[in-house]
């Protein structure tokens, strides 16, 4: 009597022998109800941005505002019961205090009355006359709004409504536009509580500020790892064996260089005496745990170069099969476009929403007729979710394209005729997508949503443990970051071949996981490692563009070090480095691995008879022979040197 494991796996061999494995032309909706439960969950996005945009205001965060609710830079709406308030700030960038040589904190602002004003006061006023002539000659004036010029010096009030005498020389702080005094003691003073303020933000805002300060070089460095993905795209379509030469130098020179830049600048930050502020002692840990990274980065990856050099020129051979099932599909080059466009587009919206939630909060009025704003204490659990809405939907958007690429070369692989190959395949599939399987990308981009949002709590409780002396717990985290990581690139790989799968059968995510790890397991292991091979290849085109992306964002960011977290901004700018290479290259590593699935499913389903015959095109066949006779010559080679050495190992009796 047969048990029911081997019942269960019997019906599974039997079911995916019984498949015919050809692309379908009657097809159904696959996994329906994870498509509605991603409307759901948008629909709740849609609710976090409306609350966003009708409470948010991310200027107040960069530009600074005044006492009375007005944004400096900007025209302001009225706010009910502050009668100085809602004035056109257009011209008037800069936040000025009235008190600036011996201000006050009052959590989680500076005391002192605040103005916004044309221009900072680049020398020293001693009278209400100087503060006259200072704002007829520059039109800027430093007392309250309602005291006009020509009161200053009649008004039995001004000394209370103007600043403080002397007004001591002033310039304009690069990040929050604040006049900040010039005069030694006075600065000093100054300094030390607007140290106490940046300190007591929390790290939420300090890196919205740091994004917000460092916005212009953040698109520069995106379109540099644009310009860069454009490169290695290039390289690979028309790949020649310099081409990977350089291509390997290259990453060997990038990886050195940035880990040494890297352990430079952790030097240089950790030996300056000046660094007081959260933002650069946070810029300081940050630094340090970046440098370990990427040495441990390039430790392993120049030992697997090492170890895979004898391999490069079956790597040549085996990109130029890829770019010849390309060139049969000429607009697949042109589909990382859409899918880069579209990411960018959700991006920009997203940080956009993310700004705009970091400063949402009411306006409340004080007894003095002057505005203070306090957050909604449910922002930090709107912001959660909204994190988790960047990661599944990029997630999504990513796994469409895979889906696409997977089901135009579908089609051109189960092709009688190469010579003339199926009309539009890229437009076929992209309707078939958006028909049918829409549901079954939803879940694979689920799974690995699931996945990832345990590393990133793991993540955040090991910053905690940092500053404990909990060694157990530390080493427990670690682990089981590690074993999460080797979880999600394995479902990554499992993803790509059930999206192959259920673009042939039509069938839905569990059933084309089935089938996929049926046809897997039974194709050869020469298969696998030639798949390996050339994902590792396109990984280090991925490698290439972060490198020399974060060296540009070193260099960039590194000018301006005032109060901002900008090792934050480069780990963002890093994953989006990431992201457009992965979109770019991910074409070719998606038509990599669904050739060879198909090339699987070919030789398990077809024998090569006048009946059956292969699918296979006979450069790819000729190929993979090649590569298996080399790996059994190395088999059989390992062994004649085994045997020499008499450690051979013999069968057991």
């Amino acid at each position: 009597m047969a048990r029911p494991g081997e019942r269960r796996q019997e019906s599974v061999e039997c079911v995916s022998e019984l498949r015919e494995w050809r692309p379908v032309v009657s097809r159904k909706c696959t996994d329906p109800l994870w498509l509605l439960l991603f409307f759901l969950f948008w629909a709740g996005l849609m609710f976090v941005t409306g609350y966003a945009v009708m409470a948010g205001a991310a200027e107040r965060l960069v530009l600074g505002y005044d006492s009375f609710g007005n944004i400096c830079g900007r025209k302001n709406v009225p706010v009910k019961g502050v009668p100085l308030s809602g004035r056109d700030m257009t011209n008037k960038k800069y936040v000025f205090f009235l008190n600036s040589c011996s201000p006050e904190m009052q959590s989680p602002k500076i005391s002192s009355v605040s103005l916004c004003v044309s221009s900072c006061p680049q020398e020293q006023l001693n009278s209400l006359e100087d503060l006259q002539s200072f704002a007829r000659n520059n039109g800027s004036c430093l007392c309250v709004y309602n005291l006009s010029i020509s009161s200053y010096t009649l008004n039995p009030k001004a000394a209370e409504l103007c600043p403080t005498l002397p007004v001591p020389p002033s310039k304009s702080f690069p990040l929050f536009n604040r006049c900040v005094p010039q005069h030694p003691e006075c600065y000093s003073k100054y300094a030390s509580v607007l140290i106490s303020m940046v300190n007591e933000m929390d790290v939420f805002h300090r890196i919205l500020s740091g994004i917000l300060a460092g916005r212009d070089t953040v698109i520069g460095l995106s379109v540099l790892a644009l310009a860069f993905s454009f490169i290695v795209v290039l390289t690979f379509r028309f790949i020649r064996t310099l081409l990977v030469h350089t291509l390997i130098a290259l990453v060997v020179f990038g990886l050195l260089f940035v880990s040494g830049v890297l352990w430079w600048l952790y030097y240089d930050y950790r030996n300056d005496p000046s660094t007081e502020l959260e933002t650069e002692k946070e810029n300081v840990k940050f630094l340090f745990g970046y440098a370990i990274f990427s040495t441990a980065v390039t430790v392993v990856l120049l030992s697997l170069i090492l170890v895979l050099r004898k391999r490069l020129q079956f790597t040549v051979q085996l990109f130029q099969i890829v770019g010849k099932i390309m060139g049969r599909i000429p607009f697949l080059l042109f589909q990382p476009l859409w899918t880069f466009l579209i990411l960018i587009i959700f991006w920009v919206f997203w940080v956009a929403v993310l700004l705009s939630l970091g400063t949402a909060g009411t306006a409340q009025t004080t007894s003095e007729g002057q505005v203070e704003y306090r957050a909604f204490s449910g922002i930090c659990y709107m912001a959660w979710y909204h994190f988790i809405g960047l990661i599944w939907t990029s997630e999504f958007i990513l796994a469409c394209q895979q889906m696409t690429v997977a089901g135009a070369v579908v089609t051109c692989y189960f092709n009688r005729n190469k010579n003339s190959p199926p009309r539009h395949p890229v437009l076929s599939s992209i309707s078939v997508l958006l028909c049918y399987h829409l549901g079954t990308v939803v879940k694979g981009s689920f799974l690995i949503t699931i996945l990832r949002i345990p590393r990133i709590v793991l993540l955040y409780l090991y910053n905690i443990l940092k500053q404990k002396e909990s060694t157990c717990a530390k080493c427990l985290l670690k682990c089981c970051f590690c074993w999460l990581w080797c979880q999600e690139s394995c479902l990554r790989y499992v993803n790509q071949h059930v999206y192959t799968t259920t673009a042939i059968n039509g069938t839905n995510f569990c059933t084309s996981a089935k089938d996929a790890v049926f046809i897997l397991t039974k194709s050869s292991a020469e298969l696998a490692s030639i798949s390996c091979f050339g994902g590792f290849i396109i990984f280090l085109g991925k490698v290439f563009v972060v490198c020399f992306t974060v060296f540009g964002g070193l260099m960039a960011f590194n000018y301006h070090r005032e109060l901002q977290a900008w090792v934050v901004p480069l780990l963002l700018v890093g994953f989006f480095a990431y992201l457009m290479s992965h979109s770019f290259l991910s074409v070719f590593e998606v038509t990599l691995d669904t050739t060879f699935l198909c090339f699987a499913i070919d030789m398990e389903t077809n024998d090569g008879s006048a009946e059956k015959p292969y699918f296979v095109d006979q450069e790819l066949l000729m190929f993979v022979n090649q590569n298996n006779k080399l790996t059994d010559r190395q088999k059989h080679g390992s062994m004649r040197r085994g045997s020499e050495d008499g450690t051979e190992l013999q069968p057991m009796t």
